[in-house]
């Protein structure tokens, strides 16, 4: 009996997880409950003691030693129930021990079912986690059996269960696959700077190698793509772009906007924005399929990113140098100082105000103040006459349309 105890207690602590010690303990509260039971007596002072190494039970009503197998059935049944949700509580507290320290980590595990549009995964033989579906990448569909890897994004305990909620759409599911893939990265050799992701389309990565012998972007990508294949074949056919990060915003922001080819930078660090010049026909390569390419450079970069052809750059700087030249004691000094400051049009200007004028550029408070006063009222010009182009534009739209409508008549 006693040796059969220390086995089943040996069994339950290795299925479970669970320290053996707190079975015990259990065991011992469960045993004084059905003691409780029996005698009808909440007051007593009942111990019950079990030996750790021979499994011996000894209990104690009032110092007095009593046989716990003349208890009977119902105290036995009560002794049941107590062991089991205290085993239950036990198990769930290990299992919240053991992923919470996993938190931010990634995990392997058996597809299960859907449920209203959540994920069920298998992650071991009793414990399941959840995926739900905003944390799914758009697009893909698991059948029961697959093995996919997901990232542990959060752990909450509850009354009833331990919740595990994964994710395949967090940022931080890209870092660890390349810290899976790419052992540099691993040994502190590359980092990876930056981030940016739209789950399912394209992923932008900033990486920069601490030794000079090293290139980052060709550790990434592995010989003849090897590692970056089994990062994109994960993920179902993301694309992956991998940059070379750079201290310099103006470097950076060229690198995260490739594949495009960028021919000028002007930042403006008042405005946190960039923009940036390119030719016509890499306009549409710069700015992406639905704006991603440069939504996801200027999340990479943490720049507002603008881009414009050379000729809508020189329209702006046009419109600037002259509505600057209109206000008196301006010059083209001052419009250069402009330019430099990264103002390249009037709504810049406008934008930036008057103080930047005043302790950047050194010029005089009434000067800068009537500078952007004529900066405002140009921005104005310029909404009400790209109102009215709009406006054009859809008449003539609207137009087409009746022609067209009266042809098929």
């Amino acid at each position: 009996m006693n040796q059969e105890l220390l086995r089943i207690v040996d069994s339950i602590a290795r299925d479970k997880n669970i320290d053996k010690e707190s079975i015990f303990a259990d065991l011992e509260e469960a045993m004084v409950s059905a003691i409780r039971k029996h005698f009808g007596e909440l007051q007593s002072n009942i111990v019950v003691r079990i030996d750790r190494t021979t499994g011996q039970v000894n209990a104690y009503k009032d110092d007095e030693e009593i046989d716990i197998r003349q208890l009977g059935r119902i105290p036995a049944q009560t002794a049941k129930q107590v062991m089991i949700q205290k085993i239950r509580a036990d198990e769930r507290g290990s299992i919240y021990s053991e992923f919470v320290q996993r938190k931010g980590q990634t995990v392997s595990g058996s597809v299960v079912r859907y449920e209203g549009g959540t994920l069920i995964v298998s992650l071991s033989q009793a414990i399941e986690g959840f995926m739900p579906k905003a944390e799914q990448i758009m697009g893909q569909t698991h059948r029961p059996g697959e093995r996919i890897r997901c990232l542990i994004l959060d752990v909450k305990e509850s009354a009833n269960q331990v919740k595990i909620i994964l994710s395949r759409t967090h940022p931080d599911f890209i870092r660890r696959l390349f810290e899976s893939e790419v052992p540099e990265i691993v040994e502190n050799i590359i980092e990876i700077r930056a981030l940016a992701r739209e789950a399912g389309y394209r992923t932008k990565v900033a990486v920069a190698s601490l030794d000079d012998k090293v290139d980052p972007v060709g550790a990434c990508v592995g010989v003849r793509g090897s590692r970056i294949k089994n990062i994109v074949e994960e993920l179902g056919g993301e694309k992956i772009d991998i940059v070379r990060w750079n201290d310099s915003s103006q470097v950076l922001v060229a690198n995260g906007l490739m594949p495009a080819k960028v021919s000028e930078i002007a930042l403006c660090f008042e405005l946190g924005r960039a923009t940036v010049v390119v030719e016509e026909e890499q306009l549409s390569l710069a700015i992406g399929k639905h704006g991603q390419n440069v939504r996801l450079a200027a999340r990479l970069t943490g720049w507002d990113i603008d881009i414009l052809t050379p000729d809508e750059y020189n329209q702006g700087i046009e419109r600037l140098a002259s509505c600057v030249k209109t206000v008196e004691g301006a010059d083209e000094i001052i419009v250069d100082k402009l330019i430099a400051l990264g103002v390249i049009s009037v709504l810049d200007l406008d934008d930036v105000g008057v103080e930047p004028l005043t302790n950047e550029l050194k010029i005089e408070p009434d000067l800068a103040e009537r500078l952007v006063a004529a900066a405002h009222e140009e921005a104005r010009n310029l909404a009400a006459e790209s109102k009215q182009k709009q406006a054009g534009k859809e008449l003539a739209q609207q137009a087409k349309t009746t022609d067209k409508k009266e042809e098929q008549a």
